[in-house]
């Protein structure tokens, strides 16, 4: 219920104003509060503090309008003033609403103009709330969104393994505070080594819910299954147990063995890995593009597998790499990317996915990231 302090010291007032609003207060629209000076009007915001309106008058005894709303600026309050003064007193509206009246309205007062007033202030009061609420909701958002990025961004491994025969190096820039790729890659038994890149529907918190639900049952189910397609039909299985939003998973996922440069795979719908020979010839990886994971149960993702000659490289991506846009609405494509990547042979991994990242970019310019970016190199070096 809005709260109206009413600032004046003539007796007849109050008198006035309660048989004119008797209606609106009885029905709860709003509640007077009065006061007969400044000094006055002081005591009643210590006593009453949820004031939304002051109505004061200008010529008062004691404190005067104009000092009480030199107050009124330095009180930390959500409230507006409304002047009062008589017709024509220019110098005195100027002076108030340089001093932060709202508005103003003369004597003798016009009920049905005070009354509009009063209902003007009040709707823009509620419309500053409310924007006040809103801006510190996003704060509060944003700030939530910088601890799920981090929380994120701590998930995803960075420390990569120190092995001889193989090297390993990712990359992953979110279109916004927090994304749907991910990657992932962790030891398996008989030293071998399991290797993910994924793209979830959708963007910002709830696909990065779904990545890291779908990020956990993967690496849960994978420790225990060695085969990549019974692994995929597991993890489906439990995603669409725990869909309600209907969302799904594009994922690449390969089981190398790093003694003999094979590795065995199962695709559940994502972009197939580019193979990079020494000699700068690149191919892409066939297999079956399967069905994407979380919305159908009862589907094969059937197996594939190849053989690395030592010095060959696998370059895993999400489609933020190939569909990332320049300022006229261009994509880059799988064929510029195949070109981009013939450029790598003989190359480490980490600059293998830097030179890739350094072409999306001279390509984008300067259009806006429409997807998330991520892409993970393997480069097998042999035994």
């Amino acid at each position: 219920m809005p709260k109206i302090l009413v600032v004046d010291d003539e007796p007849d007032l109050e008198l006035l104003l309660r048989q004119k609003f008797r209606r609106r207060i009885r029905s709860g629209e709003f509640t007077l509060v009065f006061a007969q000076n400044g000094v006055e009007a002081l005591e009643r915001l210590d006593e009453h503090g949820d004031v939304d309106v002051v109505l004061s008058d200008i010529n008062m005894p004691e404190m005067d309008g104009l000092t009480l709303l030199a107050q009124l600026g330095e009180l930390d309050r959500d409230l507006r003033a409304v002047m009062v003064t008589a017709y024509g007193d220019m110098k005195n509206i100027r002076t108030a609403m340089n001093r932060g009246a709202f508005d103003f309205v003369t004597k003798p007062i016009d009920f049905g103009d005070l009354e509009t007033t009063i209902a003007k202030t009040l709707e823009h009061l509620a419309v500053m709330r409310a924007a006040l609420r809103d801006r510190d909701a996003l704060v509060a958002l944003r700030q939530e969104l910088g601890v799920a990025a981090r929380m994120q961004e701590s998930i995803l491994p960075t420390n990569y393994p120190t092995d001889p025969r193989y090297e390993l190096h990712a990359w992953m820039t979110p279109a916004r505070e927090v994304g749907g790729d991910f990657y992932d890659f962790f030891r398996l038994e008989e030293d071998h080594m399991a290797i993910v890149v994924a793209d979830v529907s959708g963007k910002g918190v709830p696909a990065a819910f779904f990545m890291m639900v779908s990020r956990t049952l993967l690496k849960g189910t994978a420790i225990g299954e060695a085969d990549p397609s019974v692994c995929l039909d597991e993890v489906n299985q439990l995603l669409i147990n725990e869909n309600e939003e209907s969302m799904f998973v594009t994922l690449f996922y390969a089981n190398f063995n790093p003694a003999n440069g094979h590795a065995t795979f199962a695709n559940a719908g994502h972009n197939l890995p580019f193979l990079i020979k020494t000699s700068g010839e690149v191919e892409q990886i066939v297999s079956d593009p399967g069905l994407v994971l979380g919305i159908m149960s009862g589907v094969d993702f059937p197996r594939g597998s190849i053989t690395l000659e030592p010095g060959d490289a696998v370059f895993f991506y999400t489609d933020g790499v190939t569909e990332a846009m320049d300022e006229d609405g261009v994509e880059l494509g799988e064929k510029e990317l195949a070109e981009v990547l013939g450029e790598c042979g003989g190359s480490s991994a980490e600059d293998i996915n830097r030179h890739v990242i350094r072409a999306v970019q001279e390509h984008a310019g300067e259009a806006d990231q429409s997807d998330d970016i991520t892409c993970l190199t393997l480069r097998y070096l042999g035994t």
